[in-house]
């Protein structure tokens, strides 16, 4: 039996093509999860808006082309007036009160453009900016999550793939002791019931590998998902061995985490954009002074000439009954009250993860030891008692608890060597530095 664990040890081996590693499947990932694209998309949004809000500083340049005609008298007057053909005769009384209908052809550019709002604009620009880094660390954390999931999912096939292993070699060792059985029942050395547990046992077996290969088929599929990959798979993937990963202190992984996790610092981004927002509000209360200016020229035709004039100020404005911005204004206290809030549930969060994540590594990293001194008895005992039951001084019932041990007990080891691996990727995220060039150790 040795020699079995020897087989197990060395995976399912595919021929003739290279091993898809680790760090191949999670690159292939973050090029083509869709969740990646989305989170660029919202990267774009974001630097979208911070260019917006900074075009509130640049003035605002109008061009209108307007054609008009009417006999309205204020309208035909002051027509007249811009074009530059009022004459003496259009005096007259009944030319002011009935004028015939006038047409107007109108070219005009204006603009405007905020000189002073106590700093209203800065802030909001403040914000976006703010935002737009938020979403970056935003976007980082799809792509912790992305890695991480393409680590679960690989290990997943792997070990599907050593179940697979375990359950073909006992299928074949059901066989083998059935074909033994049969050869003692026929010598007169065992009884038929005998024979029948051996056939009862190589249909659970065979069992066991139908159902190894439908989870295989299923661990494949969660690692195209995964990788966003539409590739045939599977394919052969490099198997992960087993290691003693580094080791820190619950202390130092609380510290990282605080200092790395992508949303901490995305949330904190958001938090300092909301003040921004607040204050943008509070500027809003005060009187804003803008300049404007008109030049317009009015035309009989559109080709024909005429007369132009043009108009600029200056203009404070005050709003008297700002009952609106006070509204906005509570709604950027809550909002703030609120988003302090999420950071401290946030954090709590975050601690809660990586105290978990410590734990679960250390609890995953002793199970693997017991996990293979665990292998290696039921394999020493089983042996003893196939010798027994080959001398006669055991029953097939001894044997097969035996072999039920040593089945339990590798594939309790190979689910322990890959829930390792996975601990410490969790351990990794958890800290926020489960990066493609970290995740290579897991290799």
């Amino acid at each position: 039996m040795l020699g079995a664990i020897y087989f197990l040890a060395a995976g399912t081996v595919c021929s003739g093509q290279e091993a898809l590693t680790l760090r191949q499947a999670i690159d292939e990932a973050l090029r083509q999860n869709p969740q990646t694209a989305v989170a660029e998309s919202e990267n774009h949004f974001a630097k979208a808006a911070s260019v917006s809000a900074r075009s509130a500083l640049l003035p605002k340049l109008q061009f209108v082309e307007d054609i008009s005609r009417g006999n309205d008298p204020v309208y035909v007057f002051g027509t007249r007036l811009r074009q530059q053909q009022f004459t003496a005769n259009n005096f007259a009384l009944n030319e002011l009160n009935t004028p015939q209908p006038v047409g107007n052809f109108s070219t005009r550019f204006s603009g405007t453009w905020t000189a002073f709002d106590w700093l209203k604009t800065q802030h909001e620009i403040r914000r976006a900016d703010l935002m737009e880094k938020s979403s970056v660390s935003a976007s980082q954390q799809v792509q912790d999550q992305i890695i991480l999931s393409v680590v679960q999912a690989y290990q997943s096939v792997l070990y599907a793939q050593r179940k697979l292993d375990v359950a073909t070699h006992q299928q074949q060792t059901a066989q083998s002791l059935l074909e033994s059985v049969a050869d003692r029942v026929n010598a007169g050395l065992a009884v038929e019931s005998d024979r029948m547990l051996s056939q009862v046992n190589l249909a659970a077996r065979q069992q066991d590998v139908i159902a190894a290969k439908g989870e295989l088929q299923i661990a494949w599929l969660e690692l195209q998902t995964a990788m966003g990959s539409e590739k045939d798979l599977p394919v052969e993937l490099q198997p992960i061995e087993f290691h003693l990963y580094p080791q820190k202190t619950l202390a130092e992984e609380l510290a990282a985490a605080m200092k790395s996790r992508p949303e901490l610092k995305a949330q904190l981004l958001a938090d300092a954009a909301q003040t921004a927002a607040l204050q943008a509000a509070r500027a809003d209360f005060a009187p804003s002074i803008s300049t404007y200016g008109n030049w317009e020229q009015d035309r009989t035709s559109f080709t024909g000439t005429g007369g132009n004039n043009w108009v600029a100020g200056v203009q404070l404005r005050l709003d008297l009954l700002p009952m609106a911005k006070r509204a906005v204004l509570a709604q950027q206290k809550a909002d703030m009250q609120r988003m302090n809030a999420l950071s401290n549930v946030l954090q709590q969060q975050v601690r809660l993860e990586v105290s978990r994540a410590h734990v679960q590594r250390q609890t995953a990293e002793l199970t693997v030891q017991t996990a293979k001194a665990s292998m290696e008895q039921s394999s020493e005992a089983l042996r003893i008692l196939r010798n027994r039951y080959n001398a006669g001084l055991a029953s097939i019932n001894d044997l097969l608890q035996a072999e039920d041990a040593q089945r339990q007990s590798q594939a309790s080891y190979w689910q322990a060597v890959y829930g390792n691996a996975v601990a410490y990727a969790q351990q990794l995220y958890s800290m926020g530095t489960l990066t493609p060039e970290a995740a290579e150790v897991l290799q």
